[in-house]
């Protein structure tokens, strides 16, 4: 997807809220938004971008529309809670942390997010199809291309039947897309085998070992 195209959506899904009752609403709406970034930090020009959306929708800043921001804060929790008091409509959140942040802040309050990894690994959402609950947004992450992956190496070398995935067994980030890998391994008759390590020398053993196990086959 085009920057452009993800900027409208983003901004087509925060509005969402507020253009269900645009005919019918008297006072200022207020968007809560939660940037853990430095406020002169490429993030602002996003966020610049999803402003001009909104007008495009009939919401400006100071007539109709009123918005809180938290930027480069390290305090994500009191940030969350500072939003949430404000009673916002709706509120816009980046990254992984500030949305878990959020999460414990909120359970009513809609929230739309942005650069989450991994949404459902992460309990963010019940699923990418229904996400349920207060949450919404955008991933960085297409589990599919996990399955692409595995295509791929079968088109290299027709005879594989075993795979190693290297992954950090700690982080949420890559279960949904290892889940991808292992799905589509087993329509092709591959084994999986993941590999868990976060350094060189922690994943020096496993692939010596997958190497051994090859080499004795």
């Amino acid at each position: 997807m085009k920057r452009r195209d993800f900027i409208g959506l983003l901004g087509g899904a925060v509005a969402f809220p507020f253009a269900v009752h645009a005919q019918q609403a008297q006072g200022i709406r207020r968007i809560g938004v939660l940037q853990p970034f430095a406020i002169g930090s490429p993030e602002k020009a996003r966020v610049e971008a999803f402003l001009q959306e909104l007008q495009r929708l009939g919401w400006t800043d100071g007539r109709n529309l009123q918005i809180e921001y938290r930027w480069e804060t390290r305090d994500l929790r009191k940030a969350a809670m500072e939003l949430v008091a404000l009673s916002p409509d709706v509120i816009l959140v980046s990254t992984t942390p500030a949305v878990s942040a959020m999460q414990q802040a909120t359970k009513t309050v809609p929230i739309v997010f942005t650069q989450v990894a991994d949404p459902v690994s992460a309990g963010f959402v019940a699923s990418q199809a229904k996400p349920g609950g207060n949450m919404t947004g955008f991933t960085v992450f297409d589990y599919e291309i996990g399955a692409k992956w595995l295509e791929l190496l079968k088109e290299i070398a027709p005879d594989l039947t075993r795979v190693g995935v290297i992954r950090d067994p700690t982080a949420t980030a890559g279960i949904g897309q290892l889940a991808a890998i292992q799905s589509a391994a087993r329509l092709s008759r591959v084994e999986v085998i993941p590999l868990g390590g976060k350094t060189a020398k922690t994943l020096s053993a496993p692939l010596r070992n997958l190497h051994a196990e090859r080499t004795a086959g």
